[in-house]
C-alpha cells in the first residue's frame, strides 16, 4: 500500500439525486454518484481514487469471470438525529475481507485503506443517506482478481472497490421458508466461512425451486447427512426454544455474521440464556410440534432481523407464532436499530461516527 493515502477525487457533474424517489426505494438497484477503485499491481494497493459512478472496462480474459476470485462485505450508514453519519461496526467487515481473502488467495486490504475508502465515499455521498424508517445507504466493499489470463492459479494483480446506494428493509413481511435436504451451500472444507461470490451462484438454482413452490428462501443443512441447520437463505439463523436463544456455531460451512455476533452479545448482556451449538432438524421440528419453538428468524446485514412465519419440510408446512408475539428476535431487532440511528447508548463500541 502507498505510505500515504492520497485518495484522488473526480466529482460527477450530473448528479442523480434528484431524480431518486425516496418513497420507493428497491435494494440494490439505486447506486450513489460515486465509488472508490483500487489497483493492487506489484505487491501493493495503488492508484486510490473516487470517480463518478461508471461501468468497467475490463479483459474478456479477466481471471474473475472464469474463475471466480471475488469476495465482498456489506454494511450500512445512517444518520442520528443531529445528523451525524453512523457506520455499524466496519471494522469487522474489514477483519471478515481480510479472513475471506486469505482463504481464496488473494492480498488482504489493510484496515486503514478500507475504512478511508468508506469514510471518503460515504462523505462525499452524503446527501444520499436517506432518513425515513427502514431505509439506510448500503455500503458494498469487494475485491476481485484482475489478471487477463486463463489459467488456474491465483491472480496477480486486483481491484478494490466501494459501491453504495439509499435501501430499504431487503424483506417487507415475514418470510416462509423450506428445510433443503439435497442442495448444498457449502461443505465440511469448502469455502462457506468466506463471502465468496461462487457461494451465491451456487444457491440460486435450489433457492429458485423453493420460489417456484412458493417459498422465499431455504435453510441450508450439512452437506454430508442434511441433519444439522446451518443457515437460512443468505443469512445467518436463529431459534427460541423453550425460551432459550439458539444458534448454529459458526464453523467452515457457516458465514460468521457480524450482526450474528452482535444480536448474541447483546442476548448475553440481557442475562437470556443463549446456545451456540449444533441444531438438528428433527430438533426443530418436535419443537414446533410441542410448542416450545416460539421464534425462529434469519438474521443479517440486509434486514437485520427477518421473522420466519413457516417453515416446509418433507411435504408440511409448519407455521410459527405470530410476531408480534416474539418477544426475543424484536428486542433485537428493536435495540440494534436504535443502536445504529443513535437513539440508544452505544455501549460495546459499535458505532463508528464520520465527518
Amino acid at each position: 500500500m502507498t505510505e500515504t493515502l492520497d485518495i484522488q477525487v473526480t466529482k460527477t457533474s450530473n448528479s442523480k439525486l434528484p431524480g431518486i424517489d425516496f418513497d420507493n426505494l428497491a435494494f440494490g438497484r439505486t447506486f450513489s454518484d460515486h465509488m472508490f477503485i483500487a489497483d493492487y499491481k506489484n505487491g501493493e494497493w495503488t492508484d486510490l481514487r473516487i470517480t463518478p459512478y461508471q461501468n468497467l472496462s475490463i479483459s474478456p480474459a479477466n481471471a474473475t469471470l472464469h474463475y471466480a476470485q471475488s469476495i465482498f462485505e456489506g454494511l450500512k450508514a445512517h444518520k442520528n438525529e443531529h445528523g451525524e453519519i453512523m457506520i455499524f461496526r466496519p471494522e469487522a467487515n474489514a477483519q471478515r475481507l481480510r479472513k475471506s481473502a486469505e482463504r481464496m488467495c488473494m492480498p488482504p486490504v489493510p484496515e486503514e485503506l478500507f475504512m478511508e475508502a468508506i469514510e471518503s465515499l460515504v462523505l462525499l455521498d452524503k446527501d444520499w443517506i436517506p432518513n425515513k424508517p427502514g431505509t439506510s445507504l448500503y455500503i458494498r466493499p469487494f475485491q476481485f482478481a484482475d489478471d487477463p489470463f486463463i489459467g488456474v492459479r491465483p491472480s496477480e494483480t486486483y481491484k478494490f472497490m466501494v459501491l453504495t446506494g439509499p435501501v430499504s428493509g431487503y424483506y417487507s413481511e415475514p418470510v416462509k421458508v423450506k428445510i433443503e435436504k439435497h442442495f448444498t451451500r457449502a461443505s465440511k472444507g469448502g469455502v462457506g466461512s468466506a463471502k465468496t461470490a461462487g457461494n451465491y451462484a451456487a444457491s440460486l438454482y435450489p433457492a429458485r425451486q423453493a420460489q417456484a413452490q412458493g417459498y422465499h428462501q431455504l435453510v441450508w443443512t450439512d452437506g454430508k447427512n442434511h441433519e444439522f441447520i446451518e443457515e437460512s437463505g443468505t443469512m445467518n439463523i436463529m431459534f427460541v426454544i423453550n425460551d432459550t436463544l439458539i444458534t448454529p456455531p459458526t464453523s467452515d460451512s457457516i458465514l460468521p455474521g457480524i450482526t450474528r455476533e452482535s444480536a448474541l452479545i447483546l442476548a448475553r448482556d440481557w442475562g437470556l440464556n443463549v446456545e451456540e451449538r449444533p441444531v438438528r432438524v428433527d430438533e426443530v421440528i418436535e419443537a414446533i410440534e410441542n410448542g416450545s419453538l416460539t421464534e425462529a428468524f434469519g438474521i443479517g446485514t440486509a434486514a437485520t432481523v427477518s421473522h420466519i412465519a413457516v417453515i416446509g419440510y418433507e411435504g408440511t408446512d409448519y407455521k410459527l407464532p405470530a410476531v408480534e408475539n416474539r418477544t426475543i428476535s424484536n428486542r433485537i431487532l428493536d435495540s440494534l436499530t436504535r443502536i445504529k440511528l443513535g437513539q440508544e447508548e452505544d455501549r460495546f463500541g459499535w458505532i463508528r461516527k464520520i465527518g
